[in-house]
């Protein structure tokens, strides 16, 4: 027991040592923290220092991550918001999934040789693109919101949920006897939807009463407890039911998507997933079997280079089919045009049902090793053929011009900011994407520069790695905690201030390290609301004191929220402000 002990301790020192030196070099170099796991376990594992073996053992644990990377997925997706994304999700995901996934078939049956068994048991895996790259990818540059955004993310959603049906074909054309006694496709069908009705009702029954009760009791540690039971034990019942563990996560996610409790989750539960995932693709690089690799290196890369033109090409004319301009529809096939880290697992499967060789999986897992790696440079060299033209003619795009501040949205928030700095001759740069007004803006004598002042990469071309403080002046909660961390990270000399429309929006910044974040209908409300106590004759010293009584109300009641990442927290304070107790979200 002591030597198995101190044998899972340094191993594990090994790894997250590894890991961390990795995703440091290779964050620095722009390519992602995942390739850096990768090349971690690779560099750890057997076929390299030799420092860590027995890598199957350990595959069983890090997939938790793949598990609780989908069910923080399932908590960003409400049921509002999936239906209102299901044309993307169900028509442009699952063309995408269908048309890739038989056109890499096809060239690995005719150009690699593979049986059609075995062609489908690794097409089909690589027509998913890696959600843990693109993800990121799409949230650091302020993307994830937009129409562009949510269009990747339907996808990306559909390739999540599709691991079902992909499991079944390879179960179906299993040539171990083991699989021979399993159950029927349409068995598993009937199975996987009796098990979504027992966790939806799981859900609204026994899992919202759950919550609340803990949020009532106020223990935090209980959240984190109950958050990692609810995704471990819907994992476990589509596990018993031979069905994927990682829908299971989904829809426990989906579940709890419209609580009050998402936001506690997903802090609870995120760097659970962050650790296991980074364990997922250490484990992954150790499994890979190097010396099949580099006997044949010209397959590896020529095969890399198949899959990320067919799945550019694909997706660009689906894109184009669905009316995307073709800028957009070439950025998106761009996007998701690498492997992802489903294939890993699919090709395991296939291995488990002897339809390819462990050779096999290994070269293919390089493939999409390869194929992740190509995307970050991908995106850069092709920028200015996907930038979409500025409409209304041309606008002149962010330059550093030495300014002390940056300001990001120019419409009448931002226009009272910058007015005011500019009143004290504090140099500032303006940047907006609205052409109509930059154009009255220009007639009025301001020079507003036009860009996406969210994108990293704009705010560096504005001078934000020299301005002294960034200030983001934009509406409709555009802004998340990631993105000024994202911005806090590449710029951190300059202090950063949020505009928040409501509570709502300031409650998503928490944890961020901007210097500000400003509720914009506050001080309108306790403006219009002392005018209407000096209508009503109400003297002046006490219309001090309410306010003042008012301002330490909501700032404690809004301590209180942000610490649980509740908006129903503190009800009482609420109730004692306003009789009838409706909520108040300035």
């Amino acid at each position: 027991m002591e030597h198995a002990t101190g044998s899972l301790l340094r191993d594990g020192v090994i790894l997250l040592g590894a890991g961390l030196g990795f995703v440091l070099l290779f964050r620095r170099l722009g390519l992602g923290a995942t390739l850096g796991f990768l090349v971690a376990g690779a560099v750890v594992g057997p076929q390299v220092l030799g420092l860590i073996g027995d890598a199957e053992s350990k595959l069983g644990v890090a997939e938790l991550g793949i598990t609780l990377l989908l069910f923080i997925v399932g908590l960003e997706l409400n049921p509002a918001r999936l239906w209102r994304l299901k044309q993307d999700i169900f028509g442009l995901g699952l063309l995408q999934v269908v048309a890739c996934g038989i056109a890499i078939t096809a060239i690995i049956a005719v150009f690699a040789l593979f049986s059609i068994p075995a062609a489908l048991a690794l097409g089909l895996p690589l027509a998913l693109s890696s959600t843990a790259q693109v993800l990121p990818m799409l949230q650091s540059s302020g993307r994830l919101r937009t129409p562009f955004g949510e269009r990747a993310f339907s996808i990306l959603l559909f390739q999540d949920l599709s691991i079902i049906p992909l499991i079944t074909i390879i179960a179906a054309m299993s040539r171990n006897p083991a699989d021979a006694g399993g159950p029927p496709g349409w068995i598993l069908v009937l199975y996987t939807a009796a098990a979504i009705i027992g966790l939806i009702a799981a859900g609204r029954f026994i899992l919202r009463p759950l919550f609340r009760g803990i949020g009532n009791m106020g223990e935090r540690e209980m959240f984190v407890f109950a958050a990692l039971f609810t995704v471990i034990a819907s994992a476990a019942l589509m596990e018993a039911l031979g069905l994927s563990t990682a829908l299971g996560a989904f829809v426990a996610g989906v579940m709890l998507a419209d609580s009050p409790y998402r936001h506690e989750l997903e802090a609870d539960v995120d760097p659970f997933r962050s650790i296991l995932l980074g364990l997922f693709f250490l484990t992954i690089g150790m499994m890979l079997n190097l010396t099949a690799i580099a006997e044949r290196p010209l397959f590896v890369l020529s095969m890399a280079a198949a899959l990320i033109a067919t799945k550019t090409l694909v997706i660009f004319l689906i894109g184009l089919a669905f009316r995307m301009t073709w800028r957009s529809a070439l950025a998106l096939g761009v996007l998701l045009s690498q492997g992802g880290e489903f294939g890993f697992v699919l090709f395991a499967q296939a291995t488990n049902a002897y339809l390819i060789a462990p050779e096999a999986a290994s070269l293919f897992g390089a493939i999409i090793t390869l194929s992740m790696a190509t995307t970050p440079f991908l995106m850069t060299l092709t920028r200015r053929f996907r930038e979409e033209p500025i409409i209304g003619g041309e606008r002149e795009g962010p330059k550093a011009d030495g300014a002390n501040a940056v300001i990001v949205g120019y419409g009448r928030f931002g226009q009272t900011v910058g007015q005011m700095l500019l009143a004290q001759d504090i140099p500032v740069t303006l940047i907006d994407t609205d052409i109509e007004m930059i154009d009255i803006a220009g007639e009025l004598g301001a020079k507003v520069y036009y860009g996406d002042g969210t994108r990293l990469d704009l705010l560096r071309q504005a001078g934000a790695a020299d301005a002294e403080m960034i200030l983001f002046c934009i509406d409709n909660d555009q802004i998340t905690a990631d993105m000024v961390e994202a911005v806090h990270e590449a710029f951190p000399r300059a202090s950063i201030y949020v505009r928040a429309y409501d509570r709502r929006a300031l409650i998503k910044l928490k944890g961020s390290p901007a210097k500000l974040v400003v509720r914009e209908v506050l001080e309108s409300a306790v403006k219009m609301a002392r005018a209407a106590m000096e209508n009503l004759g109400i003297d002046g010293s006490e219309i001090d004191r309410s306010e003042a009584m008012y301002r330490a109300s909501d700032r404690e009641r809004l301590r209180i929220q942000i610490e649980t990442s509740d908006i129903s927290a503190a009800r009482a304070m609420v109730a004692a402000q306003q009789p009838w107790g409706r909520e108040n979200n300035t």
